[in-house]
């Protein structure tokens, strides 16, 4: 078993913690092998210790990955073995892991436990997916739950999405830099990481004495200030055409102002709903959703865990029955 503080580690004893033939202990279960992604152990370190005490009390020869970078995780699962594979993270860290094993072809017999370990956005598609958020019964679903086979929706760049998607306009083109091209924005844990980094900093200056003459916080928001503006609210108009298993349901000569396609447990199929500017909204099941538009459109899925998906012309989302396993709660 390895045992180590919830700091990081070397790569090299990272990558050792995932290797090893795993051997079943007296009773036949299979150990565990437990990847904790860092942003975790940033935002709820508390959280972390006990999912793992917890973890640590239930199964023998458990083994702990601390990765120092978020894009390690989901290697560190695919090298799992034969261990049973637990992720502790949040909703990002999910969707990278399903989305490397789909790559690798190994989700359809990999039945994977989470611990949701974040504030209530950041676990919101843990919890559409039934998964406790407390860590003290996530990590007993872990030890004592059932794997549930579930449905995936899949585009036709290999991309995946575990619960749902949304259409979304088109927001203002970022500057270019000088030299001309386009800034880049940083990875979602990135940004994780400078934000908690910006907090810290802040705490730390309000703890700071005031030196004499100077202004404090208190100061500076005692001092009236006008108020903003109100923004008024407006529909984001979009010109898309949605056709479900081959059937047209909207069309550029009815504007909608959304369109959401999410799979609805294990059936096989996916509920398409389209709202139109002006009308009845129009709902439909299908295998296999496309949605266009000449001047490209964006979408947000699994309930805004991945940032918006890059502009494109056309996608086509197909279910993939039962592809992937999640273990739920018992009953």
């Amino acid at each position: 078993m390895v045992s180590a503080p919830d700091s990081a580690r070397p790569p090299a004893s990272v990558d050792r913690a995932a290797g090893g033939a795993p051997r079943a202990n007296s009773s036949g279960e299979v150990p565990l092998l437990v990847v904790v992604d860092p942003v975790a152990r940033l935002t709820d370190a508390e959280s972390v210790r006990i999912a793992r005490d917890v973890l640590r009390a239930g199964t023998p020869g458990l083994k702990l990955c601390l990765p120092d970078d978020p894009e390690q995780t989901p290697r560190l699962l695919a090298r799992r073995g034969g261990r049973r594979p637990v992720l502790v993270g949040n909703d990002r860290a999910l969707l990278r892991a399903v989305q490397h094993l789909h790559g690798e072809r190994a989700l359809a017999e990999t039945a994977l436990s989470v611990v949701p370990v974040g504030n209530g956005p950041s676990v919101a598609l843990a919890r559409s997916l039934g998964l406790p958020l407390d860590a003290v019964s996530a990590a007993r679903t872990v030890l004592r739950g059932n794997p549930r086979a579930l449905d995936l929706l899949v585009d036709e760049e290999d991309g995946v999405v575990l619960g749902g998607l949304r259409t979304e306009g088109h927001p203002p083109a970022a500057p270019p830099r000088p030299g001309g091209t386009p800034a880049s924005p940083p990875p979602p844990w990135r940004r994780m990481y400078q934000a908690l980094a910006r907090t810290v900093q802040s705490r730390a200056v309000q703890s700071r004495k005031p030196r004499a003459g100077e202004r404090t916080a208190d100061d500076r928001r005692a001092a009236p200030t006008a108020p903003a503006p109100r923004t008024p609210h407006r529909h984001t108009v979009q010109r898309l055409r949605v056709e479900a298993d081959g059937a047209v349901v909207a069309g550029p000569d009815r504007p909608v102002t959304d369109v959401t396609v999410r799979t609805t447990g294990a059936d096989g199929l996916a509920e398409v709903s389209v709202q139109p500017l002006t009308g009845t909204p129009v709902r439909v099941r299908a295998r296999t959703v496309t949605v266009s538009a000449p001047e490209g459109f964006r979408y947000r899925a699994d309930a805004d865990a991945g940032a918006s998906a890059a502009p494109a012309e056309s996608r086509t989302w197909t279910v993939r029955p039962r592809a992937w396993q999640l273990v739920l709660p018992a009953g």
